[in-house]
């Protein structure tokens, strides 16, 4: 898999622990990215559609309250892997980032 988009990579990472309806998706991504990012309700079905699609997370379960109809997400075995995989690589970007700034700051050899 290529690298995942920012929201892709917070959706996943926000149905790690458990399954989460929409709205809580949404509530929890914005938690996890101390406000940056914010997912219309829209862009959010749409994007679990397309992680559906990908086998990387699937419908668990749907229920009703006060008349509005919620369907709970989860990560797949899959999803987790693909998360796993993603958050690593960002790691190691980070780090090599993180070495050459600490090399640009010792200045000139």
């Amino acid at each position: 898999m290529t690298s995942m988009r920012e929201p892709t990579f917070l959706i996943l990472t926000a149905l790690a622990v458990r399954a989460l309806h929409g709205y809580a998706v949404i509530r929890e991504v914005e938690r996890l990215s101390d406000g940056r990012v914010v997912i219309p309700a829209g862009t959010l079905y749409a994007a679990l559609d397309r992680l559906t699609g990908e086998g990387l997370v699937e419908p668990e379960r749907s229920e009703v309250v006060e008349g509005r109809h919620r369907r709970y997400y989860r990560l797949t075995d899959g999803g987790a892997a693909a998360l796993a995989a993603d958050a690593d690589r960002q790691r190691r970007n980070a780090a090599a980032a993180a070495k050459r700034l600490r090399l640009r700051a010792a200045g000139p050899r």
